[in-house]
């Protein structure tokens, strides 16, 4: 019995730790005012991570991101915006200007976070896990909007061009699968 025992105890603790193996939640990131975070803190939740840019022609790609999570956070989606200047200098404010451009054009309310770089000798580690050889989607960010879901357990499970809007049926469906799971 007292073996029998033991061998539980370890698979529970083995089961634990496996729910936050996912390397994504161990990345350090920063929330748009500068919080410290990370994506544990979203841990259980179906995640839409995106980088955003306010000058862009798919800049307007922030109405539909606001309907998708105001449609789907109940259900336990989380959409995560990720301000970068990458691509055409066309987001080139600071975070307080960002944070107030998002507000008050677009009514944002999903969570925002540090502009950051998505590729080139500074990416970010966060997009260098999503983008990287490890990566089942890999290949550098195209553009500004480019998405990636991830699943309850910290997976990437779909890749989505930026030109794919965000209410599109390719991107509801697989919502809907990951939060279904």
């Amino acid at each position: 019995m007292k073996l029998l025992t033991a061998a539980l105890f370890s698979l529970l603790v083995m089961t634990l730790n496996a729910e936050d193996s996912s390397p994504l939640y161990q990345i350090p990131l920063k929330t748009i005012d500068g919080d410290a975070t990370s994506l544990k803190d979203y841990k259980g939740d179906v995640l839409l991570v995106v980088n955003v840019a306010s000058q862009c022609g798919l800049t307007p790609q922030y109405k539909g991101l606001q309907k998708v999570f105001t449609d789907y956070k109940d259900r336990g989606l989380n959409v995560l915006g990720f301000p970068c200047n990458d691509f055409g200098a066309q987001e080139p404010g600071t975070n307080g200007e960002i944070k107030v451009f998002c507000t008050t054009r677009y009514d944002v309310s999903f969570p925002m976070f540090d502009k950051l770089h998505v590729k080139g000798k500074d990416q970010h580690p966060l997009y260098a896990a999503l983008t990287g050889t490890e990566s089942p989607f890999p290949g550098e960010v195209e553009w500004n909007f480019g998405k990636f879901l991830i699943d309850r357990e910290g997976r990437i499970v779909k890749r989505f061009h930026p030109r794919v809007t965000p209410q599109s049926k390719e991107v509801t469906d697989a919502i809907e699968a990951a939060l279904q799971k």
